[in-house]
Formats: C-alpha cells, sequence, structure tokens
C-alpha cells in the first residue's frame, strides 16, 4: 500500500525547449522586474553558488537547539494536556507535527554534510535527528543522494511514489490500472507516512537481519577468522549498501525501539501511542508531499537516461515552492529547491540568499503555491516520447480524429 510512496525516498545535453512555464513571482520567492534568461542559454557555471556554501557551526547549533527544544516542551505540554485539557491536545500535536517536520529537514541538511562545518558533527547530529524522526540517517541520505544525481533520469529513478511509463501502465488490467491510481492519491499519504517512519526502518532491519544471519554463520563455518566487517562487506543486502548503512539501520532501531519502551513505561503506552501516531503519521505525510509537489508537477522534465541533462533535471525537474513565512521556517528554506538541487552543499540557512542572488536565472523554474499543490497529484505518468510527466486523463484521454484531406 505504502511502498508507491516510500520508495523513491531511499533509493550533458542541452535543455529542452519547452523550458518550465514562467509564472508571476510568488511571495517569498522575489524576481519581479527581472529579466528571465533562456534556460537553454543557461549553464551551471553561470550560477553564483559558491560564496553561499559556507556551513556555520553557531548556526547549526541554533537551529538544533531552536527545533529539538521547543519539541520537547511540546511532547510534555500534549502529555499533560492528554490528562487535564483533551481540547488542547489537536492544536499541540499539530505544532509537533510542524516542529518534526523541521527536525527531518534538518537531518535532510546533515546527509549534505551541510548543516556544519564538520563532517562528524553532520554525521552525530544527524544520527540523533534520525532517532527523532524514527528514520536511520545514513541509509536514507545516501538513498536521498542518488536522487539528487539522476533527478529526472526516469529510467534510474522513479520519483518519490515508484511512477510507471505510459506502455507500462497501458500493459496493467483495469483492475490494476485502478490500483496504481488508489496507491498514489493524496489521501494515500497518511497510511504510507505511518508506514514510512513508524514500520518501514524496523521491517528492513528484521528482513535484512533474516538474511545476513545465516550468511554470517556461513561464513564463519568455512572461515573461523573473518570479522564481521569483513563479512558485512562481502554481504549483498536490499536493505543497506555497507557495513556503514548496517551499522546506521541496526543503531537507529535499538535507539529507536529503546525510546518507544522508555516512554510507554514512563506515561503509558496508551498516552504515548496517542501522541507518537498523529505526530508520525502526518510528519511524514507533510515532509513526502512536498517532495513530491517538488518533482511532480506539470510539464516536470522526465526524460529517458540517453540525452538526460542533470541541469534540466534541477531546472526543469523540480519546482520552487512558495510558502507563507512561517512554514518556509518550518520547512527549512526547502522551497527554494532548484538552488538546492543546483548545489546540495549550501547549507538550509543560506539557500534564500542564494535563490536570490540568482533569480534572473531560475525564471524558469516551475513556481507552485499552495493552491497548485492538489493539481500536481494527477501528474503520476511518466511520457517517454514527450520526455514529461502527464497525467492518466489525458494520457487516456482519445484524441481527436485527424481531419480528412479537402475538409
Amino acid at each position: 500500500m505504502s511502498n508507491a510512496w516510500s520508495a523513491g525516498l531511499n533509493q550533458g545535453a542541452p535543455t529542452s525547449s519547452s523550458a518550465a512555464e514562467l509564472l508571476p513571482s510568488s511571495p517569498g520567492l522575489p524576481s519581479a522586474g527581472l529579466e528571465p534568461v533562456p534556460q537553454t542559454a543557461i549553464a551551471r557555471s553561470d550560477f553564483d553558488l559558491r560564496p553561499f556554501m559556507a556551513s556555520s557551526n553557531w548556526l547549526g547549533t541554533w537551529q538544533i537547539l531552536n527545533t529539538l527544544l521547543p519539541y520537547g516542551l511540546l511532547w510534555w505540554l500534549a502529555l499533560v494536556a492528554l490528562k487535564q485539557a483533551p481540547w488542547l491536545l489537536p492544536p499541540l500535536i499539530a505544532l509537533q507535527v510542524l516542529f518534526l517536520a523541521r527536525c527531518f529537514s534538518l537531518m535532510h541538511d546533515c546527509g549534505h554534510y551541510s548543516l556544519f562545518r564538520s563532517r562528524q558533527a553532520n554525521r552525530c547530529i544527524g544520527f540523533l535527528l534520525g532517532i527523532v524522526s524514527g528514520i536511520p540517517q545514513l541509509p536514507w541520505s545516501r538513498g536521498h543522494e542518488y536522487h539528487h544525481r539522476h533527478n529526472g533520469d526516469w529510467e534510474k529513478y522513479q520519483g518519490p511514489s515508484a511512477l510507471k511509463s505510459t506502455e507500462a501502465f497501458a500493459g496493467f488490467t483495469a483492475a490494476g490500472q485502478r490500483r496504481y491510481r488508489w496507491l498514489r492519491h493524496p489521501l494515500m499519504l497518511f497510511p504510507g507516512g505511518f508506514f514510512y517512519l513508524v514500520i518501514k526502518p524496523r521491517l528492513a532491519l528484521l528482513l535484512g537481519l533474516a538474511d545476513l544471519l545465516p550468511y554470517i554463520t556461513s561464513c564463519l563455518q568455512q572461515s573461523p577468522s573473518l570479522s564481521i566487517h569483513a563479512i558485512l562487506a562481502s554481504h549483498r543486502s536490499r536493505h543497506w549498501h555497507s557495513p556503514e548503512e548496517f551499522w546506521d539501520l541496526l543503531f537507529n532501531n535499538l535507539a529507536v525501539l529503546s525510546l518507544w519502551a522508555t516512554m510507554a513505561a514512563t506515561v503509558g503506552s496508551a498516552a504515548f501511542w496517542t501522541i507518537y501516531t498523529p505526530v508520525m503519521t502526518c510528519g511524514a505525510a507533510i515532509f513526502i508531499c512536498i517532495f513530491f509537489v517538488q518533482h511532480n508537477f506539470p510539464g516536470s522534465y522526465a526524460h529517458r537516461t540517453e540525452g538526460w541533462s542533470s541541469l534540466a533535471g534541477a531546472l526543469e525537474g523540480t519546482s520552487d515552492l512558495a510558502l507563507p513565512p512561517l512554514l518556509n521556517w518550518f520547512s527549512a528554506d526547502i522551497g527554494c529547491h532548484a538552488i538546492h538541487h543546483l548545489c546540495a552543499a549550501i547549507p538550509n540557512y543560506r539557500l534564500r540568499a542564494c535563490h536570490n542572488r540568482n533569480a534572473p536565472l531560475l525564471q524558469g523554474v516551475k513556481r507552485l503555491r499552495l493552491a497548485d499543490i492538489p493539481d500536481c497529484f494527477s501528474y503520476i505518468l511518466w511520457d517517454p516520447q514527450l520526455g514529461r510527466l502527464t497525467t492518466i486523463d489525458s494520457y487516456q484521454r482519445p484524441q481527436a480524429p485527424a481531419a480528412t484531406a479537402g475538409a
């Protein structure tokens, strides 16, 4: 059910002449009065990115403190409200959801080694944020890096909901087509979100260990002197791609399960899960939704591997999302997404300034408002002939008959 919403989150030729649609400037993404630069004339070297790549330990630390401390306080207030003022619980949970989304956004920065100057600091804080978010940070970040390397190359990366081509969709039965559409309905973000954060990491470890433990036994029987690291390095798993990812997955699960057990023992299982379930479900739904619409939208670049352009993937296969200032804060300015794809090393606290500096070159990037989001969920088919995403209704709409000669 939820694989469609989670598959894509864990894993030059010139740009197309049909550049992304030009739209008026949106709040938070200023561009008014700027002359657009034709996208076919843009090169990556035209962008001024390097001045914004410097990470700041002070700013990174401040962001962690102003996120985790309020999130912890909200948990305490929610537990008090659950017993004494249940009517306060919904707004408190809503705030927790927003802070969880910010935790995930900062974990995302750590995965790009951009939040702090030190690689080790990014790993340690990223691991901590992975515990809060319920997901192993290193395997997630490496899968996300694959997305950055191949965005717009739909033969290698099928997006956050594992989209199919129009040819593959045509080969489905009528029931299969209905199931495909149903699994990618926006309402599936909620069960998919719960699966993504609460169940999938635990399931990945269990399934991975089911393959690994017999392999370890077999290796030790043949060569008792082999180290665990050597055995892990030689093992091929669908659930991790290196010994480092395995250890991150293992220790994340141990930490998350210990946290669950501690909270259940301290405040009671019912109280803990009453709050934890909607927070994780809605938090995941929000950032999966944002990720989806920033890559699935009208006119989104979706090319075959041959002739694919990474620059087109960043400028035509990525949208910028105009959010109110408060939501920009909670999402760590990820709405400036094209710049993020052009240079993932830019920390979130410099993204907007970098976007503003390069605004004339970003006029062709699709700009979405909140009201545009529902329409994006219709773009769930890849049309290899057009090199774009399309909707099922557009694909299935009968073509008008060609005019006869002399008519």
